[in-house]
């Protein structure tokens, strides 16, 4: 028997006070490496290598600046916002993180994910405000003048003006709380939580939100009005609403919808073929954007065809705004995902680069950087961001070495706000959803990776199947729960009705396997080996006891009470004086009787090289089949035992008081425990 380390016992309440003394003494070092910590900026700008690392900064920035500007434009389709929002939202989330994050190579900024819940809240609380969710201004308002004095046009375009007001407090409201919460979870240090979220349930939450994207751009595309639903279903109440109107499609929009997508699929196919040789990702959404405002613009295409347009663009800052506290009590509970979808996935794509390049980042500092990322631009007029995955990836192909990079991103995105915003003004919305749209590729092609995931596992493969049809169905808030408490509830199954099997020896050696699995098995005669591979608790106890019972072809509990029948019978021809019995045989015949034929073995052991801990139902059971089986005068061995659950048996009494037998019960190998078998006589 291997003796047992003993662990000096630790004073809990010196641990504490010497935690909380470090914690609350204040010293001008400690000081010093708070600011470093907080502000990780000031520890890797001084050692900067500018030779090494400038050009590949400057080209990464160039290319991500040029990125940003249409996607944050188009990306304001989704939040329900002006466009001027996404270039606010893009700058500040690039100079924020450049000064907290720890990551080098992630960009963080304008994400479409992240802009469709902003815009689902927006969307909800202008409704239940009475605001029409009508994309377009009305019809007296063009090119920034009122060309009609009439009472019913200026009520029109004060409600317009006001509701464009309401959907930014929202925005801002929502960002702010989400913010907060992201803060909370770094002081007390919960990003524990983002484990709950697995590889199926982000992949199938965000390839139903881009299903819910794709059909929120598909009026564009063509060039309807329909009003943007609300609430659970919107997808399937959409598309009724789209195939219902399609006769009033937009020829106009249709054909430049097909030009811009043909464009850019082409250019995105050719690029990913050919991204070996170049050296950057060609800008093609820039391209088209300006290609087709010049069309727009020269060739009238809002006045002469009804073609909606991006409308005016202001220039320059907007004086900050405190997020109103009552929009906030609102939002507060779709603040809670929100920040957690923002935080896993600037988290799992910073752990990406990281592991990639070869260097660390603290996932607590991350979730404090991205937290000030939505608190700060949040009085600045801004909404939500997060890690971008596809601008991520950008980002390290065309060179970038540091978070300097996201500066002259930002530099970029401030000289289009101060100068350049106004030259979009008769930019088609349906170019900025064929931008949207394409962007969505990479999610809507995890559908051709069914197949494969299903091959590599069933289970994870439901799980993604719901989440994604949840996020899509339902709604994305509602999905990605479903989807948290659908894979919870897969792995308690799991370990609700786990494998069982009895083993046999693999011939001429010590080493024992499933006999229903491999070939050349012998079995071990009067010796039961029997697998349990999970950890045994409350919800799999009747599981174990049925599954033990089926195997080895004994219920312990019936075979005592048959024999209980059988003695009480003999007990009553006895006392009547009969030497036979109600069998018709003799006593001693009887007696041999007693012993049923289909106890073939005399020993069990238990596998537990699997079961990794043991709670109170699971030591009471394991206490509970030694006491039957030993009634049948069959021995209990258990093998393979880690240190928690060898504990957990001596702290259920599972050994006796004294531990005397603990030798006879406990081994640390079947081979041990099988030899001990067959030597018992």
């Amino acid at each position: 028997l291997m003796e047992r380390k003993t662990h000096a016992k630790i004073n809990r309440k010196e641990v504490l006070l010497a935690k909380l003394r470090k914690t609350c003494s204040c010293t001008p070092n400690k000081l010093k490496n708070l600011l470093m910590d907080f502000l990780p900026v000031l520890r890797w700008l001084p050692k900067y290598q500018y030779k090494d690392y400038i050009w590949g900064d400057i080209m990464s920035g160039l290319v991500i600046g040029i990125i940003l500007v249409p996607q944050a434009i188009a990306y304001s389709l989704l939040a329900g916002l002006k466009p001027i929002y996404s270039l606010y939202t893009s700058f500040f989330a690039n100079i924020i993180y450049f000064l907290m994050g720890t990551s080098r190579h992630v960009s963080v900024g304008i994400f479409s994910l992240i802009s469709l819940m902003v815009g689902q809240v927006v969307d909800r609380e202008l409704l239940l405000a009475g605001f029409d969710l009508n994309d377009d201004a009305p019809p007296a308002w063009v090119d920034g003048s009122l060309q009609n004095d009439s009472q019913s046009n200026t009520t029109a375009f004060n409600l317009t003006i006001a509701g464009k007001c309401y959907a930014i407090g929202i925005a801002t409201a929502l960002t702010f709380v989400a913010g907060v919460y992201q803060v909370l979870m770094g002081i007390f240090r919960l990003g524990f939580v983002s484990m709950y979220l697995s590889e199926s349930v982000l992949d199938g939450f965000a390839t139903g939100a881009s299903l819910t994207i794709l059909t929120a751009q598909v009026k564009y595309l063509i060039g309807i009005k329909i009003p943007r639903s609300q609430g659970h279903g919107m997808l399937v109440i959409t598309w009724i609403n789209i195939f219902r109107n399609i006769p009033q499609a937009n020829l106009c929009d249709v054909i430049t919808s097909t030009i811009c997508i043909v464009v850019l699929v082409t250019a995105k196919e050719l690029g990913d073929r050919y991204k070996h040789k170049l050296k950057f990702p060609l800008p093609t959404e820039l391209v088209v954007i300006v290609v087709a405002t010049l069309v727009s613009h020269y060739g009238k295409l809002n006045e002469v065809y009804s073609s909606s347009v991006s409308g005016a663009i202001p220039t320059g800052f907007i004086p900050p705004k405190v997020p109103h506290f009552n929009l906030m009590l609102r939002v507060a509970l779709d603040a809670l995902p929100l920040a957690i979808v923002s935080f896993v996935f600037t988290v799992s794509l910073s752990e990406m680069c990281a592991k990639k390049y070869a260097y660390t980042i603290r996932a607590n500092q991350e979730m404090f950087a991205v937290g000030f990322c939505n608190i700060i631009p949040s009085f600045f007029h801004s909404f939500a961001t997060s890690a971008a995955l596809a601008k991520t990836l950008v980002k390290t192909s065309t060179g970038c070495q540091t978070q300097v990079s996201g500066v002259i991103s930002a530099m970029v995105v401030l000289l289009v706000m101060l100068f350049l915003a106004p030259l979009f003004h008769s930019l088609q919305k349906c170019v900025l959803a064929c931008i949207i749209i394409v962007s969505l590729r990479g999610a809507l092609r995890k559908f051709h990776d069914v197949p494969a995931r299903y091959h590599v596992n069933k289970v994870d493969t439901l799980v993604w199947v719901v989440t994604m049809s949840a996020s899509a169905l339902i709604s994305t808030e509602i999905g990605l729960l479903v989807g948290i408490v659908f894979s919870i509830l897969c792995i308690i199954v799991r370990t609700q009705r786990p494998r069982t099997a009895l083993l046999g020896q693999i011939q001429d050696t010590s080493f024992y396997e499933d006999d229903s699995e491999y070939e050349n098995i012998s079995s071990i005669p009067k010796v039961k080996i029997f697998r349990f591979e999970a950890p045994l608790y409350y919800a799999n106890r009747n599981y174990f006891l049925k599954s033990l019972y089926r195997l080895t072809n004994l219920d312990p509990n019936l075979e005592a009470a048959r024999r209980k029948k059988y003695q009480k019978k003999e007990k009553q021809h006895l006392k009547k004086g009969d030497d036979t019995t109600a069998n018709g045989l003799g006593i001693r015949e009887t007696t041999l009787q007693l012993v049923p034929k289909q106890i073939d073995f005399q020993a069990l052991v238990v596998d537990c090289s699997s079961i990794s801990f043991l709670d109170t139902t699971g030591v009471n059971t394991l206490k509970e089949i030694l006491k039957d089986y030993k009634d049948l005068n069959i021995s209990v061995l258990l093998a393979c035992c880690n240190p928690s659950v060898i504990d957990s048996l001596k702290r259920g009494g599972y050994f006796g008081k004294d531990l005397g037998s603990m030798q006879e019960m406990l081994f640390y190998s079947i081979h041990n425990a099988v030899q001990f078998a067959k030597d018992q006589k």
